[in-house]
């Protein structure tokens, strides 16, 4: 709804000022011409004509305005950040995804990312792996075939360069990756899913993940494997799969185990104020917490109403031209009388 308002261009003290000293020009124009009617030459029109400048002036000083309301439409959608070990660990063929089948850790995280794509639609995704580093591999895109895609690629990496699994290395990148997000899309959800068998076998003490929950509206971390754990297998360019060479345990000289630990990982989602879920032969991503979760977190449409303050002064600009010019002829006709 349109109503008029008075918003001073120069602001209420000055405004309000120029106003007050137009008025009192005003004022004292109509007196003098009353007490020098006898006296003077000046007509009734030259009195209102130059009484009515200065109160239009002081009107236009005080800048009449009018105030709209407008109604605007804000779409906020969900960035998902997907983050998936790829530690040699995760080779461990001890894993299940909604069966009985036993299927490396990493081909059930390929499952998983690809049915988190699919539970949220009209979202965009970016995609990072981490083991001896963090890296992002796929920037925030909204083409969920492109993370189903990198999810494809993910293999195991060597463990010529392991040196011990270490939880906390995807902190920095996803600071980086969800503060840059944020940044661009301050509007916008963002929901971390971190993969992982939660397996920690460095002696360094890891650092928090909370540092995460200032850019996160949801977080969610998937844990893979079992805990009876399998052996872990030798990755590398030279080695075959099915080679049957296996990782071994420095301190007995026998093949190693790896296990899940789901402590772990539901102390990383204590710390991100999120959801631990733990992948079996019953859980599934579309099915159980994450599912019901990610229905929260579509695309949203927002109202919003905004004011808008536009000033009306050139009627009034108008007005005074116009006395003006009337003004200007009266005192070249009157100099000419006077010659």
């Amino acid at each position: 709804m349109n109503h008029l308002t008075l918003s001073p261009a120069l602001g209420w003290p000055v405004g309000l000022a120029v106003a007050v000293a137009m008025l009192a020009c005003a004022v004292a124009q109509i007196v003098l011409h009353i007490r020098r009617r006898g006296q003077s030459d000046e007509t009734v029109w030259a009195c209102v004509r130059r009484s009515l400048t200065c109160m239009l002036v002081a009107v236009m000083a005080l800048t009449p305005s009018i105030v709209s309301s407008t109604n605007s439409r804000a779409i906020n959608t969900t960035d998902v950040v997907v983050a998936v070990d790829v530690t040699g660990s995760m080779a461990v063929k001890d894993a299940q995804y909604g069966s009985d089948e036993r299927l490396s850790r990493l081909d059930v995280s390929k499952q998983a990312v690809k049915d988190i794509t699919a539970m949220y639609p009209n979202s965009s995704f970016a995609a990072l792996r981490f083991g001896a580093s963090g890296t992002l591999d796929v920037p925030l895109t909204p083409d969920s075939k492109a993370i189903d895609n990198w999810a494809d690629t993910l293999a195991p990496e060597s463990t010529s360069v392991s040196a011990g699994s270490t939880l906390d290395v995807p902190i920095d990148q996803l600071l980086l990756t969800c503060k840059s997000i944020h940044e661009q899309h301050p509007d916008d959800a963002i929901v971390l899913y971190l993969i992982s068998d939660g397996e920690q076998t460095s002696s360094k003490t890891r650092r928090t993940f909370s540092s995460l929950r200032r850019y996160l509206s949801d977080a969610f971390t998937i844990a893979v494997g079992s805990e009876q754990g399998g052996n872990i297998p030798m990755t590398g360019d030279s080695v075959n799969e099915g080679d049957g060479q296996w990782v071994t345990d420095p301190e007995t000289g026998e093949p190693g185990v790896s296990r899940m630990n789901a402590d772990d990982m539901n102390t990383i989602a204590d710390e991100l104020s999120g959801t631990a879920i733990q992948l079996n032969a019953t859980t599934t991503m579309s099915s159980g917490a994450s599912k019901e979760a990610s229905g929260q977190w579509r695309v949203t449409h927002t109202t919003k109403q905004r004011t808008r303050t536009v000033a009306v002064v050139w009627p009034f600009a108008i007005a005074v031209a116009l006395l003006l010019t009337f003004e200007a002829g009266a005192w070249i006709t009157q100099s000419r009388r006077l010659l």
